[in-house]
């Protein structure tokens, strides 16, 4: 798809209209969200709960006209809540609405060089001999069937390391260094970290400052709650006989707060502590699932200050995507109804075809009399064609015609 300027035209739609991956849009493609957005709203009640709880408490200790009392909760305790809570919701909203960094994927197979706007590790390389590859696995073009691409490249990376990128099927492009391709929103993301379900997207590039400042935000919410829902206990043991247990019994939704805030803090508390030690060490979700630098130096580790100010200094890199672009409407691939599917196969050094849906390897490659096969004329009139597995690897002889049965008096039938 080619984006243009202007007024629409015949054919023509705005780029988050036509677009492959799984999100959902809003507000007319400015705020994209992942195809489980609905976990939002379950995350916003998972928040706003226990600061609600908190305000009606402030808002009952001002309006009971025990003034003369010391009270833990009053106005500057109900000022922060509010304050506190509008931020962490705005962290999260910010976190699930933008986009994480998706790399826009081409409409066709990468062809020799890079294309416009297509960086370098994009750049195929022809079938020969020679072409030195990394990978076993070659990836054989549907459009261009004498054009091949290694399964994996290697890419020089800032303070000259060399890391390896890997070819997306689906995106028909390399995928830059630290990029992954997420199965649940369909699309290859910068510096991919994880799928968050709690915030319906991909945590990536750029939302993963916000995403951290949600998790932490909330961290200090549950231990704000905890310890002021304590205070409250201790407040009202005066008007028990001076009894703890008799000052909980009298304040049931403090008790309630302290237990949800304490279950609640393990979990978010946890999530943030992890993420402070990745990005003191540069590194990802994905990257440390995988233990990638165990065994080998972290080429993307600076220093612990270096890497924090990388993630909350650094400028915020735009989008790549113009979403709220008018396109041109998808062209065919030259070469047929079977290369307009811009399907590829994967072709390893002894050149057998390998199926990608089903795993599975047939020896031989294509048949040839498959090969001249008019797929739309036999999908028109309602034929379908079952191909058997055969023991032998070589195909049939188009050209043979059997032999007519013959009577025992020499007559044909």
């Amino acid at each position: 798809m080619q984006t243009t300027m202007g007024e629409p035209g015949p054919g023509r739609r705005r780029l988050y209209q036509v677009w492959r991956g799984s999100n959902k849009f809003l507000c007319g493609g400015r705020l994209i969200f992942g195809p489980d957005a609905g976990s939002l709203v379950l995350s916003t009640v998972l928040i706003a709960s226990p600061l609600v709880g908190l305000c009606f408490q402030c808002v009952t200790k001002l309006n009971s006209g025990t003034s003369g009392e010391k009270q833990a909760l009053g106005v500057p305790a109900l000022v922060a809540t509010i304050l506190l809570g509008l931020a962490d919701l705005a962290f999260l909203f910010m976190t699930s609405s933008r986009d994480p960094g998706i790399v826009p994927r081409n409409a066709r197979p990468p062809e020799r060089g890079a294309g416009d706007g297509e960086p370098a590790a994009a750049a195929a390389v022809e079938a020969d001999d020679d072409v030195a590859t990394p990978s076993a696995e070659w990836v054989l073009s549907a459009a261009n069937p004498h054009l091949r691409l290694p399964r994996t490249r290697d890419v020089a990376v800032a303070g000259g390391h060399v890391v390896r990128v890997k070819y997306c099927d689906t995106c028909l492009l390399y995928r830059p260094p630290r990029a992954s391709h997420c199965s649940i929103c369909n699309n290859c993301v910068q510096k991919f970290d994880h799928h968050c379900p709690w915030v319906g997207q991909c945590i990536g590039l750029r939302n993963y400052r916000f995403f951290f400042l949600f998790i932490s935000t909330s961290t200090f919410l549950c231990l704000y709650v905890f310890v002021l829902s304590w205070l409250n206990i201790a407040a009202q043991r005066g008007s028990h006989g001076g009894s703890l247990l008799r000052s909980m019994a009298g304040e049931p939704l403090s008790v309630v707060l302290i237990v949800y805030t304490f279950v609640s803090a393990w979990f978010v508390g946890g999530l943030t502590v992890f993420h402070i030690y990745l990005m003191s060490t540069n590194q990802t979700t994905y990257e440390n699932f995988r233990y990638r630098y165990d065994k080998k130096e972290n080429p993307y580790d600076r220093g612990v200050l270096a890497n924090i100010s990388e993630v909350f200094c650094a400028g915020m890199p735009p989008s790549m995507n113009r979403f709220r672009a008018w396109v041109e409407p998808p062209e065919p691939l030259d070469g047929g109804p079977l290369s307009s599917r811009n399907k590829i196969d994967l072709v390893g050094p002894d050149e057998k075809l390998v199926d990608l849906e089903t795993g599975h390897r047939h020896p031989g490659g294509v048949p040839a009399i498959l090969q001249g096969l008019h797929y739309a004329e036999m999908e028109k009139n309602g034929a379908s064609v079952h191909i058997k597995h055969r023991q032998s690897a070589e195909a049939p002889d188009p050209f043979f015609i059997p032999e007519a049965p013959r009577h025992d008096d020499g007559e044909v039938e």
